[in-house]
């Protein structure tokens, strides 16, 4: 049995897995695993499978990738997402290489047609999806913006604030009473 690998787009957490995972089940699809932009499937798909597939995964906002610069792409969003979420990560390592050995295209390769597709270049999409995870850390509460700078390997909380307010126009604590704002707690929801 031939084995054939899906590249799919805007899987960016554990429940996109899960909701690609659903939908291969539902159309009798076998498959090995599920990850963050790909589906790894026991089997190579007829045409009115693929089709099948593509309306199910456009209904869910995800999309199947066909065009090979399109596929490199939604694999450096990936990795990109996976090492900026992934705190334990090796970050010795510099993210040229690192992509280009999980890609296997040299980096200017990569760069371009990343620069190419997207109008920003792969460093200025690192700071943006940081400053977004920020922003969700700081909206959960659980840690201070010491932890979050450290969880973010910033080299120093000043550094984190002033690339935050460099992109938001904001201060992280000027953003977290912003939010907190308009939040009440659960035990305070009904008064």
């Amino acid at each position: 049995m031939k084995k054939e690998i899906l590249h799919i787009k805007n899987m960016v957490c554990p429940r996109c897995i899960t909701s690609v995972e659903d939908i291969l089940h539902g159309l009798n699809v076998s498959f090995e695993k599920v990850e963050l932009g790909d589906a790894l499937l026991n089997e190579t798909l007829s045409a009115d499978k693929i089709s099948a597939l593509k309306d199910k995964l456009s209904k869910q906002g995800f999309e199947l990738l066909e065009d090979k610069k399109e596929k490199i792409v939604e694999a450096v969003k990936t990795h990109i997402i996976q090492l900026i979420k992934n705190s334990s990560s090796d970050h010795s390592t510099k993210l040229s290489s690192y992509l280009s050995k999980e890609l296997g295209y040299d980096y200017s390769h990569i760069s371009s047609i990343f620069t190419a597709s997207q109008g920003v270049t792969i460093e200025k999409y690192v700071i943006l999806q940081k400053i977004e995870y920020v922003k969700e850390l700081l909206s959960y509460n659980e840690l201070t913006l010491s932890e979050i700078s450290d969880k973010l390997h910033y080299s120093s909380l000043a550094a984190l604030s002033a690339q935050f307010k460099s992109i938001t126009g904001t201060t992280p604590s000027q953003f977290k009473l912003l939010t907190d704002q308009g939040r009440k707690s659960l035990d305070n929801l009904i008064q």
